[in-house]
Formats: C-alpha cells, sequence, structure tokens
C-alpha cells in the first residue's frame, strides 16, 4: 500500500500595513517551489475576509520532501525576510488524510 501524501496547512499573518508586501513575498515561493521533488501541491490562499491572513495548501509525498523544501535556497531567502512582515510565527499543521 502507498504511503499516504503529508499534508501540511501553513498560516501567517502579515503585521497591519504589510499584507501586500507579505502576500508578494509568499506568491514568490510558489514556482521554485512546485518544481521541487516530492512537492504534489503548493496552493497560496487568503481569507476573504482578513487580507492579512494567508494560508499555504501543500501536498507532499514524503517528509523528507518537505524538510528538503525548508531547507532550500528560496525558503531561506523568505525566513531572512519574512520576520519583518509576520504579525506572528507562522502557525504549521502537518496531517495525513484519513478518509
Amino acid at each position: 500500500m502507498d504511503e499516504p501524501l503529508l499534508t501540511v496547512v501553513a498560516e501567517s499573518y502579515a503585521k497591519p500595513g504589510r499584507e501586500e508586501e507579505l502576500g508578494e513575498l509568499l506568491k514568490g515561493l510558489i514556482p521554485p517551489t512546485r518544481k521541487e521533488t516530492g512537492c504534489v501541491q503548493y496552493d497560496l490562499h487568503v481569507d476573504n475576509d482578513r487580507p492579512g491572513h494567508f494560508l499555504f495548501l501543500e501536498h507532499w509525498t514524503s517528509l523528507a520532501h518537505l524538510q528538503a523544501h525548508l531547507a532550500s535556497p528560496h525558503f531561506a531567502a523568505f525566513q531572512a525576510r519574512s520576520a519583518e512582515l509576520l504579525a506572528e510565527p507562522p502557525r504549521i499543521v502537518l496531517t495525513k488524510r484519513i478518509g
């Protein structure tokens, strides 16, 4: 039996007035991440009622592939810049589909 995909929900909140900047920074992660080995889905969403609330919905073939993503140069560049834009540390939830 195949291993279930690793599903990640990554939630970020922008500092007031920094919503657009954070959105652009997050969007910049999409093209290189979608090319990574093990990335099945990497979609960014924004809350309809709170423009500074962003969610990534991600599917990875394994935890090792997710860890490689987190160690990638483009993710490191994001982290270096994100502290000035984030209202709080991102909330990351790792899940697997059970039904």
